[in-house]
């Protein structure tokens, strides 16, 4: 078989001719000088933050007559209320399980006590 010639030659587009994996790889370092990470300028929002602020902005946008913005304000504040509502959940259900716990070591702390009476009555006995 026969070869076929180039007929074009590559262009270098200013870079010399280097090839592309001579170089030293670059580490892209994901902050300031004073280690701050660079998204990071401003802290999110707590839910109960976020709902009020979604609440104001329905009420505003209801008031100024745009109904359909004044809708999606209102499904962003529902969102952040059910978050709160679980948040609360879980927080109720943690108080359950801690309280449940001391009863079960206070039940068990008060039966050692009471066969370590029974076990001193007998000793004098």
């Amino acid at each position: 078989m026969f070869q076929r010639k180039r007929r074009f030659r590559r262009r270098t587009n200013g870079r010399n001719n280097m090839p592309h994996n001579s170089s030293p790889s670059r580490i892209r370092n994901n902050s300031f000088s004073n280690n701050q990470p660079r998204n990071n300028f401003r802290q999110s929002l707590s839910a109960e933050k976020a709902f009020e602020k979604y609440t104001s902005l329905a009420k505003e946008a209801m008031s100024s007559g745009d109904k359909t913005l004044s809708e999606n304000y209102f499904q962003h504040a529902d969102h952040f209320m059910r978050i709160i509502e679980d948040k609360n959940k879980n927080r109720i259900n943690n108080k359950t399980n801690e309280a449940d716990k001391l009863k079960e070591d206070n039940k068990g702390l008060s039966e050692n006590e009471n066969s370590n009476s029974i076990d001193q009555v007998k000793d004098k006995v």
